[in-house]
């Protein structure tokens, strides 16, 4: 079944005043990240970013979603859900500088980050069915809904792979609580997503599967947070939910590529597709009486501070040991990997890098 729930009076969604105007400090949390992480790549201050400007909606709701012992399993994009439930941003400034994901200590139940396209979406449903196997052995009976559940990140293009079918396989047989969330872009880097599958939809694929699949208007964020909810009920009473989140990201896939060849197929879409979801909230919210001129101000520059302190807290620690890429990744260094670490070594001595030969 798909559906699209687009925007309706705040008094008709189970959401309250505050609950949106929380959601909205979210999402200005998120665009600010956004856009300040990206001004810092381009002056060189870490090697990439994966903007998502224009997904802020759809990922802040459905963190939004989330309850405290749920379990998120995020990608290199889904940063916004990680501002949302309260990673330090200083830690994902540091994951793209080189350092351990999760260099402070807070206890957020998130799994690392997946660069590799699709591979959270078997650990997903692994740790669903092991969630399942916990409540069995308590006692407690499978499916119970006071127990947490899973929320998977991924994008259209991670449905073209192969983990794709294999997890959505899994959690529709072993009655999983997992909830598998894509942000359908429209695009897998450069490749437009009828190029990619002949479907309908994202969303339909999950019969196949023998579970729900529902679509929702991504930049509505209190549809995306209602929608969400309701999967996560459904998962952890051991039904599966994939859910379609339609979207679109404003910039590039990431700082190395070139967005331009991407406007063509905005100009197809139709406007709520292609919203600014932070404006279009923002002007929801005005029109329903519950923001302001001066919470808006209140919320902008809390963003910035917040920001300006997790930048210089980022740039406090210590420079990263360039050996640990190579003493963290076996107990053994196999030989090719022992001679690329000589190399280093010889380069580190002194040598000049436009002198190297690579």
């Amino acid at each position: 079944m798909n559906r699209i729930i687009g925007e309706r009076d705040l008094s008709e969604t189970p959401f309250s005043a505050e609950d949106a105007r929380d959601v909205y400090r979210d999402v200005v949390r998120a665009r600010a990240f956004d856009e300040r992480a990206l001004a810092l790549q381009r002056r060189g201050w870490m090697s990439s970013w994966p903007p998502y400007k224009g997904q802020e909606g759809s990922q802040v709701g459905a963190a939004a979603a989330l309850a405290d012992e749920d379990w998120l399993f995020p990608t290199y994009r889904s940063n916004a859900m990680q501002v949302a439930r309260d990673v330090p941003i200083s830690d994902i400034l540091l994951f793209r500088r080189g350092r351990p994901e999760y260099a402070s200590d807070h206890d957020v139940p998130n799994f690392p980050q997946a660069v590799p396209i699709a591979t959270q979406i078997p650990h997903a449903a692994g740790a669903g069915m092991a969630m399942n196997y916990e409540r069995d052995v308590k006692g407690d009976g499978e499916g119970d809904a006071a127990d947490g559940a899973a929320l998977c990140y991924f994008g259209d293009g991670a449905t073209s792979e192969g983990d794709f079918h294999e997890g959505l396989n899994f959690a529709g047989v072993f009655d999983a609580p997992v909830v598998f969330f894509c942000e359908n872009n429209e695009w897998a880097i450069s490749l437009p997503r009828h190029k990619q599958t002949a479907a309908d939809s994202i969303a339909q694929k999950a019969e196949a599967y023998g579970f729900e699949g529902v679509q929702v208007d991504g930049n509505d964020p209190l549809a995306v947070r209602e929608t969400v909810s309701e999967a996560l009920e459904s998962a952890r009473d051991g039904d599966p939910v994939l859910v379609e989140s339609l979207t679109y990201r404003q910039g590039a896939h990431t700082t190395s590529d070139d967005p331009s060849e991407y406007e063509e197929t905005r100009n197809e879409l139709p406007d709520w597709r292609t919203a600014d979801p932070l404006e279009r909230y923002e002007a929801y919210l005005r029109e329903q009486g519950v923001l302001d001129d001066e919470f808006v101000a209140e919320v902008e520059a809390e963003a910035d501070a917040e920001l300006d302190e997790a930048v210089e807290r980022a740039e406090s620690v210590e420079e990263a040991d360039p050996h640990d890429v190579f003493d963290r990744v076996y107990a053994d260094l196999p030989p090719r990997l022992r001679d690329q670490r000589d190399w280093l070594d010889s380069f580190l001595k002194g040598h000049d890098v436009q002198e190297v030969d690579h």
